[in-house]
């Protein structure tokens, strides 16, 4: 069952390996611990871009290898979908005209359908959402 939901902050505080961060990820049950589909499309089009702007070899070659490692670490992450009950939260959010990005907002409806916690630096937006739980593991 999912408890912890990483956001795309997170996931890349992760990745940079960041003490506080990954010392909380270690104390948590792999199976209570999940990204959404929506930090997929996140962190790959972030790979992308950084391909995409690469202007030597060297640039070009760490670009492609952190793609297939952020691509295999995410694949052996639990991902959740954004299905139809993350839909109808999200259209009505929209309907609420809640002041936050449309990701983000797709994250909060997966979590509120989860009734899960976000894991977020992103109080100012995440704050936003009514009856979302909120969390930042970053700070000691």
């Amino acid at each position: 069952m999912t408890k912890w939901v990483l956001d795309t902050d997170h996931v890349s505080l992760l990745q940079r390996g960041h003490p506080v961060v990954a010392s909380k990820v270690a104390t948590i049950n792999p199976s209570e611990i999940a990204v959404t589909v929506i930090t997929i499309i996140e962190q790959m089009y972030g790979r992308l871009d950084v391909i995409k702007r690469a202007k030597s070899k060297q640039e070009l070659v760490t670009a492609y290898a952190l793609l297939k490692e952020t691509f295999n670490r995410l694949c052996q992450a639990n991902i959740l979908d954004f299905n139809e009950s993350a839909f109808n939260i999200y259209h009505e959010l929209v309907k609420q005209k809640i002041r936050v990005g449309t990701q983000d907002l797709r994250i909060a409806a997966i979590v509120l359908s989860l009734n899960a916690t976000v894991v977020t630096r992103n109080l100012k937006d995440f704050q936003k959402v009514p009856n979302l739980k909120i969390v930042d593991w970053s700070i000691p």
